[in-house]
Parts: structure tokens; sequence; C-alpha cells
């Protein structure tokens, strides 16, 4: 599943740096492109809560 171009436009890091997010379309996960947390998108919904993000930097929570 894909997320509208334009909302992804928009979407933002909900930390408070706000930067933007990168789209994986097979992993189906938004990543920040500042702080490296991994969001994942279900249903094609973005869970944009920092309690249910990855860290990428070591795959941990």
């Amino acid at each position: 599943m894909s997320l509208d171009p334009q909302l992804l436009e928009i979407l933002a890091c909900p930390d408070t740096h706000h930067a933007p997010l990168e789209f994986d379309a097979a992993a189906q996960t938004l990543t920040c492109t500042e702080c490296k947390r991994i969001f994942e998108v279900r249903d094609g919904i973005p869970v944009l809560l920092l309690d249910e993000a990855r860290n990428g930097a070591d795959g941990g929570r």
C-alpha cells in the first residue's frame, strides 16, 4: 500500500525538531531524517507516536 504523495510532503517527525520523514514502501515505515526513528504504517495509516517508534540506530524501542 502506498501513501498519498501530498500527505508525505506534510508529514514530519513528532519530536521537537519536526524533521521530514522518508517513506519505505516495501517495509511500510517512515524514517525521520534527523533522529532516525522508524514509525510503522499500519493499514495505510502512519503511526506517529514516539512511544511506538523504533530507534533506527540500534533497531530497539
